[in-house]
């Protein structure tokens, strides 16, 4: 089921609505669907690099707004929607644990699945189930999916399809290895 979403997801970004589809993809994706819009935007990327940073835009956008309508699952729809969702990804078993501690790194924890390969929907659901400040949320959501999607977007704008495989099998392992290298200087500066 898996493969035929992706490969459906591919082929959209030949599509002569490919910014509408990449649009929807971003925003259901920050929600509920497992395919991430890095797999639309590649192709659509490459395809036409003059329009790699408005690609960027529209997948920032609809990715925030996306991540706002998981927020609401989690704030409005936890038990009916949420809960579902979180066990789907196998993510629910730690649930309780992380929410008593979830306010105090709230903005830590939205910037960090917000560029790594870490499900960012699971991060919109529980902002919503803690009550994470709305703010505080928005404000790492724009600044976490737009650095993901603009370094892509300026990745192949620059380098093209040589790129293509570094940003498909390494990036997220880069983003990963930076924000547990940022977050462990933060957390060496404030115990030590």
């Amino acid at each position: 089921m898996i493969r035929r979403l992706y490969d459906w997801t591919i082929s959209l970004a030949s599509s002569q609505h490919a910014l509408w589809a990449l649009a929807v993809i971003a925003f259901i994706e920050s929600s509920v669907f497992p395919i991430p819009p890095d797999i639309l935007m590649i192709p659509m990327i490459i395809a036409t690099p003059k329009r790699a940073f408005l690609i960027a835009g529209i997948a920032t956008v609809s990715s925030v707004l996306g991540g706002m309508f998981g927020y609401y699952i989690g704030y409005a729809l936890f038990e009916t929607v949420g809960q579902p969702i979180l066990e789907f990804y196998g993510k629910d078993i730690y649930f309780d644990e992380f929410a008593r501690k979830y306010n105090e790194w709230g903005a830590w924890a939205v910037l960090v699945a917000g560029v790594t390969p870490f499900p960012y929907k699971v991060i919109t659901i529980m902002s919503g189930v803690t009550h994470l400040n709305i703010v505080v949320f928005t404000f790492a959501s724009i600044v976490a999916r737009g650095l993901r999607f603009f370094v892509v977007a300026a990745l192949l704008w620059k380098f093209g399809e040589p790129i293509r495989d570094f940003i498909e099998r390494r990036l997220g392992l880069m983003f990963t290895v930076f924000m547990v290298l940022l977050l462990g200087g933060f957390v060496a500066l404030k115990y030590l």
